[in-house]
């Protein structure tokens, strides 16, 4: 079984794992969460109902109850099994992946992350060396409804964006369970269009051909922002009213309006290893600093929980919140960012012109490569600028940052994914430019070559 990833278990339906993985996951999972009943939630793919089904049969099996919380958002299961008091979740989920692709996403005691490290290794593990044996007392299927509750939550947060013209695309994905009822808009691709398929655009805002439908619409409508939603909603991203892709990252600065001024909250805010470092530079002003730690929920989650931290979020669009059981939610995020962006607009001021007080410097992007010596070029990397030049930082608890006075790089090797990502990030183009290219001419030496990828 190839579908044990560092944060989930993920890959292509029936070619990376299958039923008869899906019901031995089942199986062992209660016993590794010391867990007598699990909150089992599910997106709109095609393949959901067999691994729902195969899901239930081996955790059931094993003599634990499944509590079928139905059709869901990935964040509406992280906090139902912390509300609910679960000791263990599931959400069957690819996220952002296409179509072809399923996965579970496992939760602990308070929504806590189970990565390969905290857990699923344990389960790979029993799946590998016992047997099966059916508990004398099987376990029983329940219903429960949780979107009532997560809805109620979701709703408290709502702000007043009458001022607002928006865009908004939920990918056909999970987001359009709740996104029309909440802020009583007709978002591009909604409930009717609820579709596993995704026949519009694959359901990853990250890759830049998904985003054209929504571009489209904020200019044809001249709106004041747009807002695209991955596959189970637990990313978000946006567009300015120019129909410009914003840097994720950069929206982080952005919620510290929601929290650092208007609420006037004291504290810590995580990033990840890829952040740009005017988000900390921005934050400075309302007397916060950044902590900087891995990509992935089941790093940031954790260390924002040991911080104590007020929030934080990461490249790829996910945000995560003290109030949310220190876990990521897409639309919770959307709303606290619309929130800001109203209350700018009420004072004459785009979300360009914003996010133009906050960008300072220029950046590459994330740049994708397909390669099988990861390592090596990562080194050989490393090794090239620091040998030119001695860095004014370096962190290596994620791939490698080098940081220099006036530029800084992050390359890594994705934790989910065949690749190696790159971004860089410079006071100037030309600066920016250099660095990018002598970058991409070492790791293509090592055989990269430059990809989309999800």
């Amino acid at each position: 079984m190839k579908a044990f990833k560092a944060y989930d278990i993920r890959g292509v339906y029936n070619v990376d794992f299958n039923k008869d993985d899906v019901y031995k996951v089942g199986y062992f999972l209660p016993r590794v969460l010391d867990a007598d009943k699990v909150l089992v939630g599910r997106d709109v793919r095609e393949s959901s109902p067999e691994v729902f089904e195969y899901l239930v049969k081996g955790i059931t099996d094993a003599g634990a109850d499944v509590y079928d919380a139905g059709l869901a958002t990935t964040p509406m299961i992280y906090y139902s099994t912390a509300k609910f008091e679960f000791k263990a979740s599931v959400m069957i989920t690819a996220s952002h992946n296409p179509a072809e692709y399923n996965g579970l996403k496992v939760s602990g005691e308070n929504a806590r992350p189970v990565g390969f490290d905290t857990g699923l290794n344990k389960v790979k593990e029993l799946m590998e060396t016992e047997e099966v044996v059916i508990a004398k007392k099987k376990g029983v299927l329940h219903e429960l409804n949780v979107r009532d509750k997560y809805f109620e939550f979701l709703k408290s947060y709502v702000p007043d964006i009458s001022n607002l013209k928006i865009s908004m695309d939920c990918s056909n994905g999970m987001a359009g369970l709740f996104i029309k009822d909440l802020l009583c808009v007709s978002p591009m691709y909604f409930f009717d269009e609820l579709d596993g398929t995704f026949p519009n655009h694959e359901a990853n805002p990250l890759v830049a051909k998904n985003i054209v439908d929504l571009q489209n619409h904020v200019k044809e409508n001249k709106s004041d922002i747009g807002v695209i939603f991955d596959g189970d909603a637990d990313r978000v991203m946006f567009v300015d009213e120019n129909a410009d892709f914003i840097s994720p990252d950069l929206m982080i600065a952005v919620l510290a309006h929601y929290f650092l001024e208007e609420k006037g909250l004291k504290g810590k805010v995580i990033q990840d290893i890829r952040t740009s470092k005017a988000v900390g530079e921005y934050i400075a002003q309302f007397g916060s600093e950044m902590e900087m730690w891995r990509v992935g929920r089941a790093y940031a989650a954790t260390k924002l929980k040991e911080i104590d931290g007020i929030f934080g979020g990461e490249l790829a669009g996910h945000y995560y919140f003290k109030d949310f059981y220190y876990s990521d939610s897409g639309i919770l995020a959307s709303l606290l960012i619309l929130d800001v962006i109203a209350k700018m607009k009420d004072k004459g001021i785009s979300v360009s012109q914003l996010i133009g007080k906050i960008k300072k410097y220029e950046n590459s992007g994330e740049i994708n490569f397909k390669i099988e010596e990861k390592q090596g070029a990562m080194d050989a990397v490393i090794s090239y600028f620091k040998t030119l030049e001695e860095p004014t930082a370096f962190f290596d608890f994620d791939g490698y940052r080098l940081e220099y006075k006036d530029w800084w790089l992050n390359i890594r090797p994705s934790n989910t994914e065949p690749y190696l990502r790159f971004l860089c990030e410079a006071n100037s183009t030309e600066l920016l430019n250099s660095i990018k290219d002598q970058v991409l001419g070492i790791i293509e030496g090592y055989g990269g070559e430059i990809t989309e990828g999800h």
